[in-house]
């Protein structure tokens, strides 16, 4: 042993164990706060949030629709002599195929939805048409816009000419977009105001006002996209109002209609029962609601409840907070579709997904006015929740569009590749384990370690 091996060494100093000073309290929650915004603000803004939102709140609106169909359309089926859940099971048929034209909307590329755009156009003016021919065309509650399929199933054109007019539309102005044309007037609004005004004029020919002044949000909200300016968007907006103020004033049941907005009595000849049952049925819901299944008004005292006026009867059966629920996944889905459109380099995508956000959006608000009493009666279900294959179909492909436009930006493209070639949970290997035989778990051990 050497000298220098016999000294001992010296002992190490100890370390302190410094600690930072602990904050006050009153500092601690809005540095919380802080933080859970800044985490809630990131997960918002990751690539893929328009995604979720417009899948999963489709999904959650078309789900609980039917359920609320189910029970709002019992007592009807049975007082028109019909199975219970005769309703509900053309509902649920019309949702799966519904569901099928999603997802081949939701896989189609953009170039083939454009390709759709004048051939959808072409069908529904030409179902429109044979809408008025005797014999092919249905009048429902004094609106001519359906065609019987034979057997119980009938058909309103007028839903796919929603679809239509925003595909062609789209298509239309992404063209003149890309040709510099639309900062002149006539480019703007030639032929694409003939156009919507043969739609409206084969819709009014039926006398169906609801779906007119849906497909004329359409028109504006494309006008708008495309940059109109202000005095032709008012000039085109005065011109509509002053001929849907005709319209209304020519028709007795329009105007009646008109007189009860925020009714809180039937009236002479019971013209504002429907809208005050309405009321009705949404005062006696309370915060909960009666129940799923337990609403009074569908005993006959509320005229349409599967369909104009099911949000009734889900304030009745879920209370507040089922409608705030409804109105919420709405929302979302709106917010969703803007979002789409504010991202996108693509003005085909623009305009598309524009059109489908202004198409939802306003029959919503629409029929969720009127059932509140702060709008006219207008006649059009609540998209995707209402009885009524005809307006489901179309309004689950313009889903399928949206879906396609949020998983054809590049960092969603990026994000939805990543999930794909990631490994499962349960086949990752933790760090410093190694996989044996019969599955037991054995630590790996040191190089040195015998």
């Amino acid at each position: 042993m050497t000298a220098r091996s016999a000294k001992a060494a010296p002992p190490r100093p100890r370390r302190r164990l410094v600690t930072a000073p602990r904050p006050p309290r009153g500092s601690r929650r809005p540095g919380g706060l802080r933080r859970l915004y800044t985490r809630a603000k990131r997960a918002w803004d990751r690539p893929l949030t328009a995604y979720y939102l417009i899948l999963g709140g489709s999904l959650l609106i078309t789900v609980l629709g039917l359920v609320m169909v189910y029970s709002a359309s019992q007592i009807k089926a049975l007082q028109s002599g019909l199975a219970p859940s005769f309703f509900f099971r053309k509902q649920l048929l019309a949702a799966v195929i519904g569901g099928v034209l999603l997802l081949c909307a939701a896989r189609l590329p953009v170039r083939m939805h454009r390709a759709l755009a004048y051939p959808l156009l072409a069908v529904s003016v030409f179902l429109m048409c044979l809408v008025q021919v005797p014999g092919i065309g249905v009048a429902v509650n004094g609106n001519q816009n359906w065609i019987n399929l034979g057997g119980p199933f009938q058909m309103q054109p007028s839903e796919f000419g929603k679809l239509a007019l925003v595909l062609w539309g789209a298509d239309l102005l992404a063209r003149k977009h890309d040709k510099k044309l639309l900062a002149q007037w006539k480019h703007l609004l030639v032929p694409l105001i003939p156009v919507a005004f043969l739609l409206l004029g084969l819709i009014m020919l039926g006398g169906d006002m609801g779906t007119a002044i849906i497909l004329t949000a359409i028109l504006f909200g494309l006008l708008w996209l495309a940059g109109a300016p202000t005095r032709l968007f008012v000039g085109v907006l005065g011109a509509a109002t002053a001929i849907g103020a005709l319209l209304i004033k020519t028709s007795a049941n329009r105007m009646s209609r008109l007189a009860c907005i925020g009714a809180t009595d039937p009236g002479p000849g019971d013209q504002c029962w429907q809208a005050v049952h309405g009321i009705y049925a949404l005062a006696s819901g309370g915060f909960f609601g009666s129940g799923l299944g337990a609403s009074m008004e569908k005993w006959g005292e509320l005229p349409e409840p599967h369909t104009d006026f099911i949000f009734a009867i889900t304030g009745e059966e879920l209370g507040l907070a089922g409608t705030l629920s409804v109105l919420a996944l709405f929302a979302a889905l709106g917010y969703a579709g803007i979002r789409v459109a504010g991202r996108t380099e693509d003005p085909f995508v623009r305009y598309a997904a524009g059109g489908v956000t202004t198409w939802i959006t306003a029959q919503a608000v629409i029929n969720i006015g009127a059932v509140l009493g702060l709008l006219p009666i207008a006649g059009v279900p609540l998209p995707l929740f209402s009885y009524g294959g005809s307006a489901l179909l179309p309004t689950m492909f313009a889903i399928g569009l949206l879906i396609a436009f949020a998983r054809d930006e590049p960092a969603a493209r990026a994000a939805l590749a990543a999930l794909a070639t990631r490994k499962p949970v349960f086949a990752r290997k933790p760090a410093g384990v190694r996989w044996k035989t019969m599955r037991r778990r054995v630590k790996k051990r040191p190089s040195g370690e015998r």
